[in-house]
């Protein structure tokens, strides 16, 4: 069992930069896949970012290419994510996942979750 906590969400103007944190715990991090997915309020939750754990690979959402940067250091069990030139836009909470064995985009593949942190992104 894998137990993953968000950290790193606060308010920030437009243009802004911002870094969460995923610090994972109870299992072997690097065994997954880490995912990161964002719910606005009244929408579903929609894949941002992917990185997988033997040969890197990273993964991006359309609407974050360029903008985000997603990260891993395994020997802290740790993941991150990296926003710049933030927008209203990307006003959500955000969520780490583990798994993305099958379509790193969907929610239903991944199988451990954190419980979010709010970002929000002020015009």
């Amino acid at each position: 069992q894998v137990q993953l906590v968000e950290s790193g969400g606060r308010l920030v103007q437009a243009g802004g930069s911002l870094r969460l944190t995923c610090a994972a715990s109870g299992g072997t991090f690097s065994s997954y896949q880490m995912g990161w997915f964002r719910q606005a309020p009244w929408k579903e939750r929609d894949f941002v970012a992917a990185i997988t754990w033997r040969i890197v690979s990273t993964y991006y959402a359309d609407s974050v290419k360029g903008r985000f940067t997603i990260s891993r250091d395994n020997a802290k069990n740790t993941g991150y994510l990296q926003m710049s030139s933030l927008k209203p836009e990307d006003t959500a909470v955000y969520y780490c996942a583990a798994g993305g064995l099958l379509d790193r985009t969907s929610q239903w593949e991944y199988e451990y979750w954190g419980q979010g942190t709010q970002v929000t992104v002020s015009s």
